[in-house]
């Protein structure tokens, strides 16, 4: 299935509701189910309505919560989901398998497993070593102690040991080393922690130490789940490429004042204009907002103005490697992108060519190169992109946002 987007001859002002921040939303769920809240309480909407990601998680939790032994689980494509339930299904009762799809089996786990390992969980593999699908032997009375690992990992196992700390006897001493990536989302952990009851010291900047045990009150309110700042970014990306204002009238929960790294994508659009106007190249470093690099590079494009963008080492081993990906989709525009595993950059030397109408964009399995590609239609005219069901993954009505701006979308 592909579909045709074409641009609209004058955007049409409309008021949308972009879907949850499921970095935010998975981690709340995780901590509710530590704390004995089921995942319907914690959401303020049908499951059908989630994106993809938040799905798998309600679901893997729920099955869970409600069988304790012998579970076979299946996360699809969501890494979160994987990581963090590999975490959470140490510390629960119960035999557990976890898999996922075959692009999520090439995405290394061993880092996690080895810590998770020391500190006393029983997991194995079922394949390949170092990767999905697991086998794990839940224990809720796990040890704990002091674990090392390498900050320059995926987040993601950092908070995944973070969210279960409080659960072992002991608690948990972290050291991190290396240069740390992404910290933006374990500042969201940690947060989000301490709002359930969590005690927790950084000693030092490298240092952090949960002691045992979650206070959270069985009364309270579920923390607010913000917008998705990340899904945001497409409509910065539209008012950039289309030289006009912000095009949406009202976006319902998007705070300035955000526990989301993603929020900077307001404050990087406005260097980006500033560099437009100045006809100067634009700079900057991705690397505590990787999930902004496929928008910002495509806008630049679009726009053509010069960057060279930095802090990308997590991008190859996202949903497909999103630096070949993005080299690949835009030298069919005869953009020339330079790229290492750390930087992508063009010299602002090619031009958009004239192009075929039937122009079609690959979308790799990955979400966010779909919804980075679409606007490109206001810049051509129009553009066709593969898999477009791929958004559902973090904002499955991002299609019909795009309509309600004027955009015409036809399924070919």
């Amino acid at each position: 299935m592909k579909l045709r987007v074409i641009a609209p001859q004058t955007l049409r002002p409309c008021t949308i509701e972009l879907p949850p921040s499921k970095s935010i939303a998975n981690r709340v769920l995780v901590l509710s189910a530590l704390n004995g809240i089921a995942p319907q309480q914690v959401l303020r909407q049908s499951v059908d309505s989630l994106c993809d990601d938040i799905r798998v998680m309600v679901q893997l939790l729920q099955t869970v919560l409600s069988d304790k032994n012998n579970a076979a689980l299946d996360v699809g494509a969501a890494g979160t989901a994987m990581r963090f339930a590999t975490a959470f299904l140490a510390v629960q009762e119960g035999c557990y398998t976890i898999t996922g799809t075959e692009r999520l089996q090439q995405r290394p786990i061993g880092i996690l497993v080895d810590a998770l390992r020391q500190l006393g969980a029983q997991i194995d593999y079922l394949g390949k070593e170092g990767y999905p699908p697991l086998r794990i032997i839940g224990n809720p009375a796990m040890k704990g102690g002091t674990v090392t690992l390498d900050g320059g990992i995926s987040s993601q196992f950092i908070s995944a040991l973070l969210m279960i700390a409080p659960t072992m006897q002991e608690g948990l001493t972290l050291h991190l080393q290396g240069q740390l990536v992404s910290t933006p989302y374990l500042y969201i952990t940690t947060q989000l922690m301490r709002q359930f009851g969590a005690t927790l010291d950084w000693t030092d900047e490298r240092t952090v130490s949960i002691q045992h045990g979650y206070n959270y009150p069985p009364t309270a309110d579920a923390p607010l789940i913000e917008s998705d700042w990340t899904a945001a970014s497409y409509w910065y990306e539209i008012a950039a490429i289309s030289g006009g204002e912000w095009p949406v009238s009202q976006v319902h929960t998007l705070r300035a004042d955000s526990l989301q790294g993603d929020r900077v994508c307001h404050e990087i659009f406005q260097q980006l204009n500033e560099r437009q106007r100045a006809h100067e190249p634009f700079h900057y470093d991705f690397e505590d907002c990787p999930d902004l690099v496929q928008t910002l590079v495509v806008t630049c494009c679009m726009n053509a103005v010069p960057f060279r963008f930095t802090g990308l080492r997590t991008l190859r081993i996202k949903e497909t490697d999103r630096i070949s990906a993005l080299q690949t989709e835009l030298a069919k525009m005869e953009f020339a992108l330079e790229a290492t595993d750390d930087m992508l950059a063009w010299d602002g030397l090619s031009q958009l060519s004239t192009l075929n109408p039937q122009l079609s964009i690959s979308t790799y399995h990955d979400h966010r190169m779909a919804m980075a590609f679409a606007p490109c239609a206001l810049r051509l005219g129009e553009i066709i992109i593969d898999d477009p069901d791929v958004v559902s993954k973090s904002y499955p009505t991002y299609w019909d946002d795009l309509s309600k701006l004027g955009f015409t979308l036809c399924r070919i």
